[in-house]
């Protein structure tokens, strides 16, 4: 598992990049590289233009598609976090760390009770829906596995190819790179970069494959009722520029609107990434352990993948634990989320946990209050960790 981490996705894709092809400003080659089932291509059409103007402002919405990945691996604030005394965890000693951050902070963090060990339980304003960012990805991940459940389950995500082309290319997609990739990629693939790098671009593959509807279907019969998917991010994207049918929001689209504004909030009730604590604690406690899967095979593909989550390193979460993780975030002028849920198991234990947060401010960027946040997070995880693993022993 770890090689194949270490490798890029263009790897994990039957890949191989010959060379890099230069972007050239005003389309200076018209010609297409192409290496098994992926084309690159230094000048595909008139949205390169566009993709161009959208990178070159990147206020436009780099940071509404800003995910964990942003973050950085080692910020002082990080290392301070880890390098604490141990604390015992307690309610009151967990929460005191979210205490100082502004807007609406909720947390739920649960690890039940085994082996007649005791429950431990911390939650606050945990039944609140807020906006979760790409955690909502988690739930694309988990559908998919579902509809493939079987024993050869990896067999068949590796074989299904599914397209990549401007119908499913957005933004934040480092992985897929649009407009730079067409072909076709393996499901299996596309689910990595959505999970791993956050890809938007994956994970319009991926939700377009699954059908919103049916992972809509499957939140609701898990009984999360404060929960809230796009029909895609792209579509997502489209809605936050007020465009007047977001529903089609085409690639070309992105590009003739890079100078827009944004015009309605990222937490709303049409279009929306939104969940609550209680909602995403209750649904790892149960995917983890299988509920959801009909075939040991599928629960061990959906951990593998969930194993290599973007803020496992990037929280990070302590030292010595399984993990298993999917976060999320936000950056536009006025508006800005975070949110870390997942689960992680050590010794004879597991917890649960939801840590987000939605304020705002007038600033396109508020580093100070990412920094606080995850401080936090980080902090309170380990020091469940620290009180539980004394218990367990």
């Amino acid at each position: 598992m770890l090689t194949r981490v270490a490798r890029s996705m263009e790897q994990l894709a039957g890949l191989k990049v010959v060379r890099r092809i230069p972007w050239f400003k005003g389309g200076l080659s018209w010609r297409c590289y192409t290496r098994g089932t992926l084309k690159f291509i230094t000048n595909p059409g008139p949205w390169v233009r566009e993709h161009e103007m959208i990178h070159s402002r990147r206020g436009f919405m780099s940071r509404a598609a800003a995910t964990l990945g942003g973050l950085s691996f080692t910020n002082p604030v990080q290392a301070a976090a880890q390098k604490a005394p141990k604390q015992s965890a307690t309610s009151e000693s967990i929460l005191a760390l979210f205490k100082s951050l502004p807007g609406e902070v909720a947390i739920k963090i649960h690890a039940p009770a085994v082996n007649g060990k005791p429950e431990f339980l911390v939650e606050s304003n945990a039944a609140k829906m807020l906006f979760v960012g790409s955690a909502f990805k988690t739930f694309v991940l988990c559908e998919t596995l579902r509809q493939v459940d079987a024993p050869d389950v990896a067999k068949t995500l590796k074989q299904k190819q599914l397209p990549l082309d401007a119908s499913v290319w957005s933004l934040d997609s480092a992985t897929f790179n649009p407009p730079n990739l067409i072909g076709r990629v393996s499901h299996r693939t596309a689910l990595e970069a959505m999970i791993m790098h956050s890809d938007n671009t994956g994970t319009d593959m991926c939700l377009k494959q699954a059908g919103p509807d049916k992972v809509r279907e499957f939140i609701a019969s898990a009984g999360l009722k404060n929960t809230m998917i796009p029909d895609s991010t792209r579509i997502f994207f489209g809605y936050l520029l007020g465009a007047k049918d977001f529903k089609a929001f085409t690639w070309e689209a992105i590009g003739a609107a890079a100078n827009q504004p944004i015009v309605n909030s990222p937490m709303n009730n049409v279009q929306t990434l939104a969940s609550s604590a209680d909602d995403l604690v209750s649904y790892y406690s149960r995917a983890l352990q299988g509920s959801f899967f009909r075939h040991k095979e599928t629960l061990t593909h959906f951990k593998q993948i969930l194993s290599i989550g973007d803020a496992i390193w990037l929280l990070p979460l302590p030292l010595g634990v399984s993990a298993f993780c999917k976060g999320g975030s936000i950056d536009v002028t006025g508006f800005h989320a975070l949110c870390v849920p997942g689960g992680m198991q050590f010794d004879d234990r597991w917890v649960y946990f939801c840590m987000t947060i939605n304020w705002n401010a007038k600033a396109e960027t508020d580093p100070e209050t990412v920094q606080a946040f995850i401080a936090a997070g980080s902090r309170a995880l380990a020091m469940v960790k620290d009180t539980l693993a004394c218990t367990s022993s």
